[in-house]
């Protein structure tokens, strides 16, 4: 048995991705690792070089944002590009703010073993921490940050990234142009790991948040905007839960080096978090977390198949 994981990136320095830790975090689960890198504005293709690892594909690139204009299906093609190109028999989607916890590489091995033969599971998924503003605080709003997600696929020619490449799905016949494209798809029929993924992509330091929000604009929209302000204000930290479970080991330098708990704030209005963290979403959450089985949301959108 074959794992292969991959991953796509671009101006990580500026846009203070962890990637470092995130692919250090699956190396001693897979057997390559396939990197896309495009075209930087900072040294990016030079910081995974320096992961060291004989594992590690690197592919250079220059991502096309002129087919792919908008909603985020530059990320999904860039993403299936990589897959295409793993020769493992799983293949394992990481992306560069997400961190794997070392706890899940025996769980998800012995999942790929097995269900090797299995093909009824096309897929597995990983749960997920998704932080926010720093390490200590997190989302616990399953409306606003998805609690399960694919992560593992079978490599099968029909399994392909999906929309702003969050997902994958199963598409006959692919021929790349429309990411969102719902006619003639598939959800793939996936096992749910009691593995945990970690995300912190809302977990910047506020000056990289404005730029990734900035950048972020661009690929949805299409449309360049000057960024406003100097730096991201992730509103009343106090109304957020405290994490009390352990990070990754890869991410313990990173988060030794944090600096910037002075552009935080803990008192005061909740700025753009009142939508996202409101009452209405604090009572639907509630419901969920105490009454509904873990990850099931109130008339959440899931993109998989649970196979029992």
């Amino acid at each position: 048995m074959i794992i292969s994981g991959f991953t796509i990136i671009k101006n990580a320095i500026n846009l203070d991705f962890q990637v470092v830790e995130a692919i250090e975090s699956v190396l001693d689960l897979v057997d390559e690792f396939i990197v896309r890198v495009g075209k930087s504005d900072d040294d990016t293709e030079q910081l995974i070089r320096s992961i060291n690892s004989p594992k590690i594909k690197i592919i250079r690139c220059d991502w096309d944002t002129s087919t792919y204009k908008t909603n985020g299906m530059i990320y999904a093609h860039e993403t299936d590009l990589a897959l295409h190109e793993c020769v493992g028999d799983w293949c394992f989607y990481i992306q560069g703010d997400e961190v794997l916890h070392e706890n899940a590489i025996p769980v998800i091995r012995k999942a790929c073993e097995d269900y090797l033969n299995d093909h009824r599971v096309e897929g597995f998924l990983l749960k997920y921490h998704h932080f926010w503003g720093d390490y200590n605080h997190f989302i616990d709003a399953r409306h606003f940050a998805y609690p399960r997600e694919i992560r593992i696929v079978r490599n099968h020619p029909d399994i392909h990234s999906w929309r702003d490449a969050q997902s994958f799905r199963s598409i006959k016949n692919f021929n790349r142009e429309d990411y969102f494209q719902e006619e003639n798809t598939r959800k793939l029929r996936c096992v749910l790991l009691d593995a945990y993924m970690f995300h912190y992509g809302w977990a910047r330091n506020p000056r990289s948040m404005v730029k990734k929000q900035t950048q972020q604009h661009e690929v949805y929209s299409g449309i360049l905007e000057e960024k406003k302000e100097e730096f991201f204000d992730y509103g009343n930290m106090s109304s957020m839960p405290i994490f009390k479970g352990t990070h990754p080991k890869t991410m313990e330098k990173r988060i030794s080096e944090m600096d910037w708990y002075h552009l935080l704030r803990f008192e005061g209005a909740p700025t753009d978090m009142k939508k996202k963290f409101g009452l209405k979403y604090r009572i639907i959450n509630f419901i969920e977390n105490r009454f509904l089985p873990e990850g099931a949301r109130i008339g959440g959108f899931k993109n998989y198949k649970t196979v029992k």
